[in-house]
């Protein structure tokens, strides 16, 4: 569901995905955008009068001193870097295996911070919310029970996205590490910060 945050133009709720066992990803738990620097002050004030449990902005630290985040000095706010600065790898418009590969550590740290989260929404965002965002957005997506259609269907939900670019990523996850959940226990990613995931999304 798209959400009314100007000026962002990429932000929504995830809740509604369906999951495994005929359940549904619940309203609220899991929200991604583009980079908050974007919002208006009425925005901001507006999103601080219910305060997630968790915003991970997902930029490097010299994009977030070009564009502060507004919750910068928020208890709930936290900047994890999805990627390597510099990469270190070719990117590749048809995948993002490559960024999978090489960002395990970053990926794994990302997930143990919202299974470490209080109780409330978790707020992903990068600066455009298409590639960090969805990336990690289709991790959790994974963990919770979401097909992978379901998975690509999300991501082509923002603009300049192609669905047939994370159905590569998903299908080289599941060849190379046997899924999303042997990626994450591979780099470090415990049974119970798993569980503590699906609890929050699906719970």
């Amino acid at each position: 569901m798209r959400l009314d945050w100007p000026d962002c133009v990429n932000a929504r709720d995830l809740g509604g995905i369906p999951v495994r066992d005929g359940g549904r990803l619940r309203d609220g738990a899991l929200i991604r955008s583009d980079s908050h620097a974007l919002l208006t002050p009425a925005a901001v004030a507006r999103l601080r009068e219910r305060p997630p449990a968790l915003i991970l902005d997902l930029r490097w630290p010299r994009e977030c001193d070009a564009s502060p985040s507004p919750f910068a000095a928020d208890p709930y706010y936290r900047n994890v870097p999805l990627l390597s600065d510099p990469l270190g790898y070719e990117v590749l418009d048809h995948t993002y295996a490559p960024m999978l590969d090489h960002n395990g550590v970053r990926v794994a740290r990302a997930v143990r911070e919202i299974a470490a989260a209080p109780p409330g929404a978790v707020i992903i965002h990068c600066h455009g919310g298409r590639d960090r965002t969805g990336l990690l957005a289709a991790v959790l997506l994974g963990l919770a029970g979401a097909a992978p259609d379901d998975i690509a269907a999300d991501y082509a939900a923002t603009p300049g996205a192609d669905a047939a670019a994370m159905s590569h990523t998903l299908a080289h996850a599941e060849s190379r590490y046997g899924g999303l959940e042997a990626y994450l226990r591979e780099n470090g990613v415990t049974t119970a910060e798993i569980d503590a995931v699906r609890e929050r999304l699906t719970g």
